[in-house]
């Protein structure tokens, strides 16, 4: 068999990808098993994987290959969003491209490009979760339009308005005016920036309605909404103002009359203490104006122009119109004086414009009675939160302060509100026009079945996908199905911290609402995907690598490396190629030392040699060890140490210690027990590694020996009987060789130089058992044990035990003296970080007693440390 010199990605990755597919490892069907499922968030089906989707696609993949392995019935649900706003969005941009306007099209028409654009550009994101290694059971993708998705979400929306959960009005809510739709709250995005407070004259009218020489200041950030004004607001109790009782003002621009009307809601330290009253424009205003009685004038279009309301700079853009309005006040002489200051301001997460307040009848969803449920199975326990610290008090905030959800949005990409109203305004929610017909026409007995018209909005992206864990699986629309219930409630969700009310909090208010259980066991929140300067990753900024072009240049399991590393639960992570380089060089060293065992595989005898015996014995416990390690850290959903600690293991322990132990001279062959353990050896640690990095895993599993299973399926059976003793003698003979290397190389004994070896200890037995491996990797031609100090030699100090080298090559004692300082003055210090702990009182008394029992250990262990260093130092 030739094996290339160089690992190569691309030559396996399409292979083992079609060759698991083939035979239909990722697909599930139910049966006596118990399942283990998982369901994709969504992605948006407008565009590609980010780093974000990178990241939590490569943890859902290793949770779901690890379950696999380890006999579950692994489901993992993939499929995409319709993204309702971002949709229509990029459909609209496509078609302006044509020359075609929307306005032009008819909804059926629109609708067919919507669906063109969608199956042209919907499956990329399927592509890249090929390319990744996404072991998704293909055979179940979900589009939320699907047809029977459809027909889910309208169900739920006429049993919520049945149960008086959803209803309609006219609220203020948040508007997008580039996409010219209502957003929900959590849609609006808020950041700090530096805006100008323009201070602005009120005149006082007299009797006649006519200004006179007084006049109230008021300061506003939004002077285009002084046409919508419908009042002055002052604090009853400000004495600066008790003068105005039942006067008016003369609003500026448009010379209306407004009432000074009084309201404790003022704060009379802020500002002025005087406050423009706008109702169409601002929510606390509306409330006020609701409160007052105020009229509502709304100087805005749809798509933030100024409106006929206005009276001035009518057609005019919101930003353009206040410049030219700060002119005229400046010109009428009502301008006083211009501030800066530092302002936050809502933007679209859809289409990043300053969203506007708008009034507006929308239909919303009732959450008080939704949320309580959900609530009470996050804090009850029923649902794990990882890492709880962390998102848990947010989660609770969120559902403890729930307002009601604006859920109808003006677009045509969506499920299409069930709601039919005929020309008198009364309307029916039911599913079709024939059912509406015969409800409204028991009101309008004239009323022809042509009279009625169906809603023209659609529903929020969200109320679709907050039914995905039930409705991938046809819980809605086929209640208490085979799949519903062998599936639901699923094992863990793997998402965003970003999202966690968006969808998370309300995924478990559906699940508790129509499946009357929750629908996942456990949340495992990722952290941000940021670059290495710290900023979010995106588009606009230009710092988001192309995921294909990663694959190509470092490989897939390079890329799930190198993102899996530094991405403990939770915690944001700094994006940097480095980790991807990282994970290429691990790819290598996996590889190079695949080739060296396979180069003994000609050399085998079958004659034992006791000297190896012991890397056999340590190596065996040390991977005993890791699994079980491993096994703990994935029921904790920490898989970054998880990764961190297979990763030592395989590098360091495997390659740089073990392979290096066993490894034959260059004219000698290696026994065959030997041999065959090694590959047992390196089959396991690519067993651990597999759903980290499945591709050079497979491939390797099945170089290294005639398999008769494919990895990806492999039973994992770790065995937890660990021995400790052969373990830290495995540890003394890795410091042994690394301080004897180091001290040779501070004295500048070139590797090949022998040396003899005195050894001063109290654990004799166990040098005795590693003392041929000590021998063979640092070159000693002579090891003795010692009672006494060695003259002319170079004093090393491991553990509690001294070793003496000496060497023909003359030494330079200065260099030791410094060295053996070095040491003595870093013991000292660990003493005194120790011996703090333990003389607080506070830890003492909360600390587990296991853990107070090994720092009295460390004590005892750096005591006797110092006085072996401080005995040589005095004895040189």
């Amino acid at each position: 068999m030739e094996i290339s010199k160089h690992f190569d990605p691309k030559a396996i990755e399409h292979k083992w990808y079609n060759h698991w597919k083939d035979k239909q490892y990722f697909t599930s069907k139910p049966n006596t098993k118990e399942s283990f499922t998982i369901v994709v968030p969504p992605p948006n089906v407008t565009g590609v994987l980010h780093m974000g989707h990178t990241l939590n696609a490569t943890v859902q993949d290793i949770l779901i290959r690890w379950a696999r392995m380890h006999g579950y019935n692994a489901c993992w649900v993939p499929g995409s969003d319709h993204a309702s706003i971002a949709t229509e969005a990029k459909v609209v941009a496509m078609l302006k491209e044509k020359g075609i306007e929307k306005n032009n099209l008819n909804r059926e028409e629109f609708l067919k490009y919507a669906f063109e654009w969608k199956e042209k550009y919907g499956n990329i994101i399927y592509n890249q979760m090929e390319r990744l290694g996404c072991s998704v059971d293909w055979e179940r993708t979900t589009f939320t339009m699907d047809d029977h998705y459809y027909k889910a979400v309208i169900k739920v929306f006429i049993d919520l308005y049945n149960k008086r959960l959803i209803y309609r009005g006219a609220r203020m809510i948040n508007w997008d005016p580039k996409a010219q739709t209502a957003l929900s709250d959590e849609e609006v995005e808020y950041k700090e920036q530096q805006g100008i407070l323009y201070y602005i004259r009120y005149a006082i009218a007299d009797a006649e309605g006519k200004a006179t020489d007084q006049y109230i200041t008021i300061a506003t950030q939004r002077p285009e909404t002084i046409m919508g004004d419908t009042a002055v607001c002052v604090n009853p109790n400000d004495e600066r103002y008790k003068h105005l009782k039942d006067k008016k003002i003369i609003i500026p621009i448009v010379n209306r009359l407004a009432p000074i009307i009084f309201d404790e809601y003022v704060d009379p330290a802020f500002g002025t203490g005087a406050l423009k009253v706008t109702p169409a424009h601002d929510i606390n205003d509306y409330n006020l104006g609701l409160k007052h009685q105020l009229p509502i004038i709304d100087t805005l279009n749809a798509d933030g122009t100024m409106s006929n309301a206005a009276e001035v700079f009518i057609g005019e853009d919101r930003f353009i119109a206040r410049k030219k309005i700060v002119q005229a006040l400046k010109e009428k002489n009502h301008l006083i004086k211009e501030e800066n200051y530092t302002t936050r301001l809502g933007y679209s997460q859809r289409t990043g414009v300053i969203v506007e307040p708008r009034i507006s009848t929308q239909w919303f969803v009732k959450m008080k009675e939704l949320a309580e449920p959900a609530l009470q199975a996050v804090l009850k326990g029923d649902i794990h939160i990882h890492p709880a610290d962390k998102f848990l008090a947010t989660y609770k905030y969120w559902l403890e302060n729930v307002k009601d959800w604006c859920i109808s949005r003006q677009l045509w990409w969506g499920q299409r509100i069930p709601a039919w109203y005929d020309k008198e305004g009364n309307f029916a929610v039911v599913e079709t026009k024939q059912e509406a017909f015969k409800k409204l026409s028991t009101i309008n007995y004239q009323l022809s079945i042509d009279d009625i018209q169906q809603d023209e909005d659609v529903l929020d992206t969200w109320f679709s996908s907050w039914l995905w864990p039930i409705e991938v699986f046809k819980g809605i629309t086929e209640p208490n199905n085979k799949e519903i219930n062998y599936y639901y409630p699923t094992s863990v969700l793997v998402t965003g911290q970003d999202i966690i009310f968006f969808w998370v909090a309300r995924m478990i208010m559906a699940g508790m609402e129509y499946q009357k259980q929750i629908p996942f066991k456990d949340v495992y929140f990722t952290g941000m995907v940021r670059d290495k300067l710290g900023r979010k990753m995106s588009k606009s900024l230009g710092n988001s690598p192309d995921l294909l072009a990663l694959i190509d240049q470092y490989g897939a399991d390079a890329v799930r490396f190198g993102i899996m590393i530094a991405s403990p639960a939770g915690n944001d992570l700094l994006f940097d190629e480095a980790g991807l380089e990282q994970g290429r060089y691990f790819n290598n060293k996996i590889w190079n030392a695949f080739k060296l065992v396979k180069i003994w595989e000609s050399r085998q005898t079958t004659d034992d040699c006791i000297i190896q015996n012991f890397p056999i014995l340590w190596f065996e416990q040390r991977l005993n060890q890791v699994e079980t390690q491993i096994q703990q850290l994935f029921k904790e959903y920490k898989l970054s140490e998880a990764l961190k600690i297979i990763y030592s293991l395989i590098w360091d322990d495997f390659c740089n210690w073990y392979l290096e132990w066993i490894k034959p001279n260059i004219d000698q062959s290696i026994t065959s027990s030997i041999y065959k353990k090694t590959i047992d050896f390196f089959s396991r640690l690519m067993q651990l590694l597999h759903p980290f990095m499945p591709f050079i895993t497979e491939e390797i599993y099945h170089l290294l020996a005639e398999q008769q299973d494919d990895l990806c399926i492999k039973q994992f059976t770790p065995t937890f009987n660990n021995n400790i003793d052969i373990l830290q003698q495995g540890e003394l003979l890795k410091q042994v060789i690394s301080g004897i290397r180091d001290a040779r190389n501070k004295n500048q004994i070139k590797p090949k130089d022998p040396i003899k070896l005195y050894i001063q200890t109290n654990q004799t037995i166990i040098y005795e058992k590693i003392q041929p491996i000590i021998s063979k990797q640092v070159n000693a031609t002579t090891i003795e044990f010692t009672k006494n100090a060695i003259a002319d030699s170079i004093a090393l100090i491991i553990e509690k035990d001294k070793l003496y080298i000496q060497t023909e090559i003359p030494l330079q004692i200065n260099i030791q003296k410094e060295t053996l300082l070095k040491e003595l003055e870093y013991a000292k210090g660990f003493l005194a970080s120790v011996e703090k702990k333990l003389n607080n009182e506070r830890f003492v008394q909360n600390a587990k007693a296991d853990i107070i029992e090994l720092e009295r250990k460390k004590k005892l262990d750096a005591e006797a440390k110092i006085k072996i260093l401080e005995a040589t130092l005095y004895n040189k």
